[in-house]
């Protein structure tokens, strides 16, 4: 039996030394020592010896066990260093290259949105968040743009099935909101998203974001709205522009005006983003129409207002010199980390 344990010894280390995987390193040790492994059925034969070679035949067993234990151990040992020197040797990390920045990024939208509201709250105005679905009466009735208005084809929208109900095409729609749950004096701006169905290229989008104003109150002149405007666009551009207005026609405000701001860019003197003039269009508003007032059972003789609207994706393009106003839903992250 001695010499049997002697060549299974010799056997089994150098098959154990040949063996390059851990899986397999596995199988050969509970096929030599497992339950029903070729050694312990060896061991188990040791009942039919007499005992003086029980005694001896069990102490070379032992041993060996313990000598097939340690190769198999030392086995393994190898088999993950030679694993990790072809990781190393297959895969490598250049530490001198920078380090890619993890700092998340807000959108330029966000950014300029969260500016406007801070300019406007600081002024005392409340902010309200607009309803992306409204009823076809807040959208156009409400302000002055009945079912025979051309304004009205003007601003195309989508119409949901089956309840009358719109996608907001302007945040006008959240006026008669306002004004029916608040009494005056009343300073607020409404920015959202709104939906109109047109056709997208570099400067017309069918989802876009706006940001309306509304002041209600007694004695309200043009010289409130033009200081209103200056004052944000200055926050803005982080200098003092120059406001100028032009006679505009917009339903619910009479008089109505196109507003322009003086180029931040070139002080005036003309350049690319303003198209050589020194002015930028950015605006329409005026003071609200008496009928809007009316409407909302307010008396035209007692109160007086102003109202803006501003397309948030054109001041957001001009700030940024954004040639494509089609690059604010494209999801190309290459386009956040610039901001």
């Amino acid at each position: 039996m001695i010499q049997q344990l002697i060549l299974l010894e010799k056997e089994a280390i150098e098959h154990i030394n040949s063996i390059t995987t851990e899986e397999m390193l596995t199988l050969f040790k509970n096929d030599l020592l497992g339950k029903t492994g070729k050694l312990t059925v060896i061991l188990k034969g040791l009942k039919d010896l007499n005992p003086e070679e029980k005694q001896t035949v069990g102490k070379f067993a032992n041993t060996l066990r313990d000598t097939i234990n340690l190769v198999f151990e030392k086995q393994k040992e190898t088999i993950k260093q030679r694993w990790i020197e072809e990781k190393l040797a297959n895969t490598w990390i250049d530490v001198t290259l920078p380090i890619e920045e993890t700092i998340p990024h807000l959108h330029p939208i966000t950014q300029v949105r969260m500016d406007v509201e801070d300019t406007f709250r600081r002024m005392g105005y409340e902010i309200y968040e607009s309803r992306e679905i409204t009823t076809e009466y807040n959208n156009f009735d409400a302000v002055n743009v009945p079912k025979t208005h051309p304004a009205r084809d003007m601003q195309d929208t989508f119409w949901l099935e089956g309840n009358g109900n719109v996608l907001s095409t302007q945040t006008s729609s959240m006026q008669n909101f306002i004004l029916k749950n608040n009494t005056p004096p009343i300073r607020a701006i409404i920015p959202g998203r709104v939906f109109r169905n047109e056709d997208v290229d570099a400067t017309h989008e069918n989802t876009f974001y706006q940001v309306e104003g509304i002041v209600i109150d007694k004695n309200i002149g043009m010289d409130h709205l033009k200081f209103t405007i200056r004052t944000m666009l200055s926050d803005i551009f982080w200098k003092e522009v120059t406001i100028r207005m032009r006679p505009g026609y917009f339903p619910f405000v009479e008089p109505g005006v196109e507003i322009d701001f003086s180029c931040p860019f070139c002080s005036g003197n003309g350049c690319k983003i303003c198209k050589k003039t020194g002015w930028i269009e950015f605006m329409g508003a005026g003071l609200i129409h008496p009928n809007v007032l009316k409407e909302w059972g307010l008396n035209p003789d007692e109160y007086s207002w102003f109202a803006f609207g501003f397309w948030l994706n054109r001041l957001v393009m001009i700030k940024y010199g954004i040639p494509d106003m089609r690059y604010f839903q494209n999801p190309d992250i290459r386009f956040l980390k610039q901001f």
